[in-house]
């Protein structure tokens, strides 16, 4: 596998970038919305060469993006149509079956639906602007910046908060408090239960 780790100085075009996962929490794009509207014209440059979107090559020449899917949909939105990218690694001489099993054996796809459930690599959104909404995702990304627990490099590392929450806490409770289905998820988050979970920082019985 060729590993490049090579910027992009040229932009590319967000709506070419193809997603690796199918949801994203829409409360965390609107957070970035947010940012990106109040930052000055005259920074937004700056922010994008801070912030590149991590990419593969694969097949056709095409950009998968790994991480910063949350960015890519929010900048998307808010009408920025190019972006900076970061190169980790061309693998577009492949063909589609050996791809994205290289993706799945490296951590570097998440194909999981709004229920949690593992879909087909087919099934992933060919756009960003087509990612689902996953309220527990949302939860999970809210419950980081409420100290429930820490940043952690694991792969999909707030997924699989989610994944947890999800199996402990009702949509429905998200989506008509979402406050105190924080609260209730910051409970969950310091019991023992969770201190599997990457980034736990909860009191321990033991």
């Amino acid at each position: 596998m060729d590993v490049v780790r090579e910027p992009i100085l040229r932009p590319v075009s967000i709506v070419k970038l193809r997603p690796t996962q199918i949801t994203v929490g829409m409360r965390e794009v609107n957070l970035k919305r947010q940012h990106w509207r109040k930052l000055p014209e005259k920074k937004r440059a700056e922010f994008l060469g801070k912030h590149m979107i991590p990419v593969i090559l694969g097949p056709k020449e095409r950009h998968f993006i790994i991480d910063h899917h949350h960015l890519a949909r929010a900048l998307y939105d808010e009408g920025a149509r190019h972006v900076l990218v970061l190169v980790v690694a061309n693998l577009s001489g492949l063909d589609r079956v050996a791809f994205w099993s290289v993706l799945d054996h490296r951590q570097w796809v998440h194909p999981y639906d709004t229920k949690g459930r593992r879909r087909a690599y087919d099934d992933i959104p060919k756009t960003v602007f087509d990612l689902t909404d996953d309220p527990f995702r949302s939860v999970a990304g809210a419950l980081r910046r409420f100290g429930g627990f820490a940043k952690d490099t694991t792969p999909f590392s707030e997924f699989l908060w989610a994944d947890f929450l999800r199996r402990r806490l009702k949509r429905t409770t998200i989506e008509k408090d979402f406050s105190g289905a924080l609260k209730a998820a910051y409970k969950l988050a310091k019991s023992p239960e969770a201190k599997y979970l990457p980034g736990w920082c909860g009191p321990s019985d033991e």
